[in-house]
């Protein structure tokens, strides 16, 4: 008789265990992919995507990364060196093949050419919120980069705008620095350049003078708020989209101006000290968002067509003229205006209904509160007009939504609400 196998009691719980483990590391397997594999993809690139001929099953703890000992390096995303939140004194050497490098918020004072003597592959550097002062930066640290695209200097000790750069560079990021000065070519030959940032520095009309600003043909969005400019960018390029001026001392617009700037889209003029806007000054413009509030306008202008914004709270208007909005009406080509916000004003009457003939797609019109004096205010009958919305028209507007409700809660934003973050651009 032929002797039969037995299975042992220990042998089955074993086995069966294994079966468990297997099902159960299958799970989370699955669980990880659901819930990380989107976000992962669409903040860092595969690492199988930077490494050519790399096989799938070999695991990533088995990938050596060269990382700086003060740095993270992530096997998963190898270009990549973390240093930021470290509180570090000085900027480590960064390895040949780093292409991102994250410094920001520490306590850096300088910039020495001996840290990045091997990086010739970085393309983001973020040195914000640190202690730089400019006198540390070495000269041509930064020229010698040939294949940088973005550089975050913003928080930090800046007196003047970092000179030389390297032409590859395609956004700059300067804001909340100390900058009353720059080299006549600080800004030459970035001909990529589609993104400046300088908001909330020391800047006057002076130290822009020398600056060729019509040779940045692919320049896109400018930011120069807060600072203290009394005149109009010369020659910028029809490139630009966007032109932040707000909290300067801007006193007039030179004629035409606006016309050397067919693809702007959004103008935020906001706390200067204009007075009269010239009546043709946005006739042939493509814009969509005008911010003129908090100023000391007492007249209105031509409303372009593709115009769907228009801030002018705090002025000095006594009468919203639809005619010189306005002047006529052209069925085929009807005006795009949605939001028009003028709290703040001297009005006495709410707009003329001929208006809706002229901007039949507005939406909302915010009165808020007006000066009859410096100390007395008062609201007309209804502070907030809102027309009904056909059933299309209002699954297009809840997009805008959130925006004008925030504005009807509360007229008085503070500025940093409407400072431009250069990160979101």
């Amino acid at each position: 008789m032929k002797k039969m196998n037995v299975v042992k009691p220990s042998q089955v719980l074993t086995l069966f265990l294994l079966f468990e483990m297997s099902v159960f590391g299958q799970y989370e397997s699955d669980d990880f992919e659901d819930v990380y594999e989107h976000e992962m993809d669409s903040e860092y690139p595969s690492i199988f995507h930077q490494v050519p001929h790399v096989e799938y099953n070999i695991p990533y703890s088995n990938v050596h990364v060269e990382c700086a000992k003060e740095c993270f390096c992530s096997p998963t995303f190898p270009t990549t060196m973390y240093c930021d939140h470290r509180k570090l004194l000085t900027i480590p050497k960064i390895p040949a093949h780093i292409q991102q490098l994250y410094l920001q918020h520490n306590e850096i004072e300088a910039v020495p050419l001996e840290s990045f003597v091997n990086a010739t592959a970085l393309k983001d550097i973020n040195l914000s919120h640190n202690k730089i002062k400019s006198h540390k930066i070495d000269n041509g640290v930064f020229v010698k980069l040939a294949n940088l695209i973005q550089l975050h200097l913003e928080y930090n000790q800046l007196e003047e705008i970092p000179f030389p750069l390297p032409g590859s560079l395609e956004r700059l990021i300067l804001g909340f620095n100390q900058i009353s000065k720059s080299h006549s070519k600080a800004l030459e030959g970035l001909t990529h350049l589609t993104m400046l940032d300088l908001c909330n520095n020391y800047l006057e009309d002076s130290q822009l003078k020398g600056i060729d600003f019509s040779n940045m043909r692919n320049l896109m969005q400018i930011n120069l708020c807060n600072n203290k400019l009394q005149s109009m960018l010369p020659d910028l390029p029809p490139s630009v989209m966007y032109l932040s001026l707000e909290n300067n001392s801007v006193s007039s617009i030179p004629d035409n101006y606006f016309h050397k700037l067919p693809n702007l889209t959004a103008l935020r003029m906001s706390h200067n000290n204009l007075e009269e806007i010239p009546y043709n000054a946005f006739m042939f413009s493509n814009l969509l968002e005008l911010n003129l509030g908090h100023n000391k306008l007492k007249h209105l202008f031509y409303i372009p067509r593709t115009l769907q914004h228009l801030y002018l709270e705090d002025n000095e208007l006594e009468v919203m003229n639809v005619t010189l909005m306005c002047p006529a009406i052209d069925p085929l080509n009807f005006k795009h205006l949605t939001y028009i916000r003028v709290d703040q004003n001297k009005l006495t009457a709410p707009i003329s209904t001929y208006a809706f003939f002229c901007f039949p797609q507005v939406r909302t019109i915010y009165y808020g509160e007006q000066k009859i004096s410096k100390d007395q205010q008062t609201q007309l009958k209804t502070p907030v007009f809102r027309r009904f919305l056909t059933p299309e028209e209002y699954e297009e507007a809840e997009d805008f939504h959130e925006e004008d409700e925030s504005h009807d809660h509360d007229s008085r934003e503070s500025d940093n609400d409407n400072y431009l973050d250069p990160y979101f651009y």
